[in-house]
């Protein structure tokens, strides 16, 4: 943009640049602090985005194993010589056929994570095992439609248990969930705003509550014309704790929910970016709100940084009735580029009951919106609902997810159900951990303990500090003097390293937010240094505009 072709860190370009999504502010930052190291002997580095740097390696040799068997299952039925052309996977004897397959490969990496995941299916769950390794040959192959289009039956299977581990601290695995299988979280929330739309049950102007700081597409896709919706904020900013922020929510903002115009809450638990999950008086207090003021609340909450927290409880448990969870694979087993995710709604639920109860008008305009699906509108469900939308309805039929995809989602899911999944969340705590304190070892300042953090990204507001350190009058004359964005465009137009500006989360204005999953430890380290480094610059210029 023209105000930024002289001076990036003159405030005309800062100003121009704040009004962006802080992922669009990201690019020009990666621009600066690329140039940067160009330049210097500086190392850039991208703190800037939370993806991974890490993969989960057994469920992945488990598929690719998987694959083999699954070559030969579709060569067993037919194999055109010199075509290349094999028939479809067959169900009777396949389960036999699957055992003696792993029998020969028991040595192969994966091998086992097969063997005990359809142990847990057959055994445990009670299904048939031609049925089971009949569904992951031909999910591996990919050769038909997913079927069912919501989640494939094995996948329910395991995902709905692993759910029931993971977001409900080893809540009682039982069927009370119906899920649906997206392409990543990102889709099962355009997917949720979509269909709460075309359903009726949110309109233009209404109001919608969103709990902040929040990742950014949460503030933006309510305020986009297609919607429209006025949002109430449920902030945690103004909590703090000795001059900390502990980012959770004071009662007076929570009870702003209270209001039954507030037709839908919006949450990430934990949250993004303070990365806190919500404590247990919150919960407490929205059970309370749900069930004396406002009984039709519709909630959407997007648990995907759940298992770096211990004892995580997912609100689709504490209120189920009323919850949509929308849960990624993505940070915790590192594959974000599969787009794993799943949405789980309860059997009975809030959306279906509101539906119900639409006025006559707009109940006829779904019957003409679905009526191609079923003879029988008025029963179909929510969740299935969701499913028509994410085709356009009249494409339900080749809706749903891969079922390659399905596969892979499977075996992570088993992962944690059967191998060894409490000390790998050990180990994925333990690493984040020791990036966090690594971070803050070196900027000078204190993180203080907390058993609600899960540190998957660390918020820090430069305010607090400023006056902490040194003074409230360095810290007044900084805010004067400076725009917000000024931080992270001096960290990375001079030392190459690339921070998200908080506030475009809406997040304290000064605040900056580092990703603790995509560098190594000692890269946290300089990343501290750094920030404690531009802090001290601030303020000797202070101390010479005194003089």
């Amino acid at each position: 943009m023209d105000s930024c072709k002289d001076n990036v860190e003159s405030r005309q370009c800062e100003k121009a640049l704040s009004v962006l999504s802080p992922f669009e502010v990201k690019n020009k930052l990666i621009e600066l602090a690329r140039e940067e190291a160009r330049k210097t002997t500086a190392i850039f580095l991208n703190a800037g985005r939370g993806n991974p740097n890490w993969v989960t390696a057994e469920p992945r040799h488990a598929f690719f194993l998987m694959g083999k068997w699954a070559m030969a299952e579709s060569a067993r039925v037919w194999d055109v010589p010199d075509t290349g052309i094999t028939g479809m996977p067959a169900t009777a004897g396949a389960g036999e056929r699957l055992k003696a397959f792993l029998k020969e490969n028991a040595s192969e990496p994966g091998a086992k994570l097969i063997y005990d995941t359809f142990d847990y299916l057959v055994d445990k769950k009670g299904m048939a095992p031609d049925f089971v390794a009949q569904e992951w040959a031909s999910s591996m192959m990919g050769d038909t439609y997913p079927t069912p289009d919501r989640i494939l039956k094995c996948t329910q299977t395991l995902v709905r248990d692993y759910l029931a581990q993971e977001m409900g601290n080893n809540a009682p695995c039982n069927e009370d969930y119906d899920l649906f299988a997206t392409e990543g979280g990102t889709a099962g929330m355009c997917y949720a705003f979509n269909s709460i739309k075309a359903n009726r049950l949110m309109k233009k102007g209404d109001k919608i509550a969103l709990m902040v700081p929040a990742f950014t597409p949460y503030l933006e896709i309510p305020r986009l014309e297609d919607f429209d919706l006025e949002v109430v904020n449920i902030s945690a900013n103004a909590v703090e704790r000795d001059g900390y922020h502990d980012w959770q929510y004071p009662d007076e903002e929570v009870n702003k929910l209270r209001d039954p115009a507030v037709k839908l809450l919006c949450v990430t638990n934990p949250s993004n970016p303070p990365s806190y999950t919500l404590s247990r008086h919150t919960l407490d207090l929205l059970i309370d709100i749900v069930k004396h003021d406002n009984p039709n609340l519709m909630i959407v909450t997007d648990d995907v940084y759940g298992t770096f927290v211990d004892d995580f409880r997912s609100l689709m448990y504490e209120l189920p009735y009323n919850t949509l969870c929308v849960y990624s694979f993505s940070k915790y087993f590192g594959c974000t580029g599969w787009r794993l995710a799943v949405m789980a709604l309860n059997k009975i639920n809030v959306f279906d009951k509101l539906i119900s109860e639409l006025p006559a008008d707009e109940r006829a305009d779904l019957q003409k919106r679905y009526e191609s699906l079923t003879l029988n509108v008025p029963a179909l469900k929510f969740v299935d609902r969701l499913v028509a939308d994410s085709r356009l309805v009249a494409l339900n039929h080749t809706a749903g997810l891969s079922t390659p995809q399905q596969m892979q989602m499977s075996l992570f899911a088993a992962y944690s159900l059967v191998e060894n999944g409490a000390e790998y969340k050990k180990k994925m705590q333990a690493l984040i951990k020791s990036r966090l304190d690594a971070l803050w070892s070196t900027t000078g300042f204190t993180l203080l303990p907390d058993n609600l953090r899960a540190g998957y990204y660390s918020e820090i507001d430069m305010m607090v500090w400023a006056k902490k350190i040194y003074s409230d009058d360095f810290a007044r004359w900084l805010n004067s003097n400076y725009e917000p964005l000024d931080f992270v465009i001096k960290l990375a137009n001079n030392t190459a390293i690339v921070l998200l500006n908080g506030d475009g989360f809406d997040g304290p204005k000064w605040s900056v937010r580092a990703s603790l999953a995509n560098l190594r430890k000692d890269d946290y380290l300089k990343i501290g240094t750094a920030i404690k480094n531009l802090l001290a610059q601030y303020y000797d210029e202070y101390k010479k505009s005194l003089e």
